[in-house]
């Protein structure tokens, strides 16, 4: 080999330094779109675990909060019937009662996923 073929080996081996950081971009999605979608879900998840029974919450996630309707995933039909009837019996008004954003509906969909993270605390799908 000459020299010029080393040193056109050795320019295309060299890291570039042409990459451009996530961290910008990521942290204006995450201040713009999500910080105000986490304070929501924050305030409702704290509510909904005081007033869900374990055994229907554990079948649950929260998924969104749009327009007064919350979004929840239940992963079973059965589970889906006894929340529908809990939320006929009155939970709903406690709830409307305790959150201080003005909830209309909660809207139940089917779905499955991950009830606890990888500590073991609950998570909510958001």
């Amino acid at each position: 080999m000459n020299d010029a073929q080393l040193q056109t080996i050795w320019q295309q081996r060299r890291a570039s330094g042409g990459g451009v950081p996530l961290s910008g971009p990521l942290s204006l999605l995450m201040k713009r779109s999500l910080a105000k979608r986490v304070r929501q879900l924050g305030a409702l998840a704290s509510v909904w675990d005081e007033l869900v029974p374990a055994t229907i919450r554990d079948h649950t996630a929260l998924e969104g909060f749009s327009g007064g309707t919350l979004t929840v995933t239940v992963d079973s039909a059965s589970h889906r019937f006894q929340l529908q009837t809990l939320l006929a019996a009155g939970l709903l008004k406690q709830l409307q009662s305790r959150l201080p954003m003005a909830l209309n509906k909660v809207k139940l969909v089917p779905g499955q996923f991950y009830c606890l993270d990888e500590t073991g605390a609950p998570r909510y799908e958001l």
